[in-house]
């Protein structure tokens, strides 16, 4: 074989490797959003074993109206596991076997890719293992698809934005979401979509406003009606957006880097008229600029579900740099 064959073999040979690759990922990526594929024999499936694993990981998502999954389950038996299954985006292996396991695995067939293996003796141990480790389980797959989705955002971002310029921070947003409302302390940005739209709000309160940390919910609450009362208005006469008391907003401590800060998820109402939807408000504690930074995310889509657009909004927000 002379040298211009060799060559010629040679890049062929890095070109169909590369397609191959390119193919590969992007079976991982044609999973839909928060889809989990869970390889388990049809006699746990349909058992005790199955019943927690639905109850765990298909729970309602917090702060929606209507009950919307945390993850979509599809079920498959462990034979199928080396076939089309590997380039699932999530999987959960679930196996009686001789010892009990538990490991997560990134990449392990294509990339991105999280496999969660649990494996016991016995049902029981089986059982103990997803108590045990659910919620690890769940926050791996769930901050994997944020990082896609900021893949996604980032790639679609306007080289600057009003939220940048304004509060002097680094948070990545599509161009399709245009400013709608801009004063002296407050931003309005929002996308259209089929049906509906999503928002993002921003704006800053002097440091002192959350001193009470026994009563944050109630504290962020009441700045978010303020602020809904004096910019978010309906088409109609006395329309202003406020949080909806019949559901109780859900409060958890979250940090932004090395900066403290409140998320408060829950669902808002358009006062006087038929409009709702879900929110989620993270207040954060901006001590270097003296100041509390609240980016806010809701949207309104009455015919769709909201977990993956409030999926969204949340990856935006996480996007922050300060």
């Amino acid at each position: 074989m002379n040298k211009t064959h060799f060559l010629l073999l040679l890049l062929s040979f890095v070109f169909f490797s590369c397609i191959e690759e390119k193919r590969t990922n992007a079976l991982a990526t044609l999973d839909k959003m928060n889809s989990v594929s869970v390889i388990i024999d049809d006699q746990l499936w349909n058992g005790e074993v199955g019943d927690t694993l639905r109850n765990k990981f298909a729970s309602p998502v917090l702060g929606l109206q209507e009950e919307e999954p945390l993850f979509i389950l599809n079920q498959y038996p462990i034979k199928l596991l080396d076939g089309f299954l590997t380039k699932s985006r999530n999987i959960i292996i679930v196996k009686k076997e001789s010892k009990s396991k538990f490991t997560i695995t990134e990449n392990e067939y294509t990339k991105p890719q999280i496999i969660a293996h649990v494996s016991g003796e016995n049902v029981q141990e089986i059982l103990d293992t997803i108590q045990a480790k659910y919620e690890i389980i769940s926050k791996k797959i769930r901050d994997s698809e944020i990082l896609e989705l900021q893949k996604e955002i980032h790639a679609s971002a306007a080289k600057t934005n009003d939220i940048n310029e304004k509060y002097k921070i680094k948070i990545s947003v599509s161009n399709k979401y245009k400013t709608v409302l801009k004063s002296k302390n407050f931003l309005w940005l929002k996308k259209e979509i089929t049906g509906g739209n999503l928002s993002l709000l921003a704006y800053q309160l002097p440091i002192n406003r959350l001193k009470d940390s026994t009563n944050v919910v109630n504290s962020i609450i009441k700045i978010r009606d303020s602020i809904g009362r004096k910019y978010i208005h309906g088409s109609r006469n006395r329309t202003i957006m406020i949080t909806e008391t019949a559901f109780t907003p859900y409060l958890t401590k979250f940090m932004f880097g090395e900066k403290n800060a409140y998320e408060v998820k829950g669902t808002w109402d358009l006062q006087n008229d038929f409009m709702s939807g879900p929110f989620v408000n993270y207040a954060i504690i901006d001590k270097e600029n003296n100041r509390i930074l609240v980016l806010e995310g809701f949207c309104y889509a009455p015919s769709k579900g909201k977990r993956d657009l409030m999926l969204e909004i949340e990856s935006i927000i996480k996007t922050i740099q300060f």
